[in-house]
């Protein structure tokens, strides 16, 4: 696993960690899911998406809303679909500002910083 970029946005007092990472396997997720965990102790959300091509050269696509509203697991997924990436993960973790965003807004927020991630590489 290797991480290719990182990006902090900020929408009404929540902040929104992005991060993308290339992976050779689909068990480096659970791995990248504990780091966010233990790097991100106050985040109330991991939301994350997968493409991932295996072996046998079917393509893997898996989202994760973690209890968000919006379903930001699926905006995400859609974000790495554009870029056409098929070995990544991008995780984005969600510490609460105590402002509640509406789900419109948690889901542009979320596009923002997964958006935002994915503009660097």
């Amino acid at each position: 696993m290797e991480e290719l970029s990182a990006f902090k946005y900020i929408e009404t007092r929540s902040r929104f960690f992005a991060h993308l990472y290339r992976i050779d396997s689909i068990g480096e997720v659970d791995i990248i899911l504990k780091e966010h965990r233990k790097n991100y102790k106050k985040a109330v959300h991991h939301c994350f998406a997968i493409r991932f091509t295996d072996a046998d050269g079917k393509l893997i696509e898996y989202s994760k809303d973690d209890g968000e509203v919006g379903h930001p697991g699926k905006t995400l997924l859609e974000l790495m679909r554009r870029k056409d990436l098929t070995s990544h993960v991008l995780m984005v973790s969600r510490m609460f500002g105590g402002i509640k965003l509406g789900v419109g807004g948690v889901t542009r927020a979320f596009k923002a910083a997964g958006g935002s991630v994915l503009e660097t590489i």
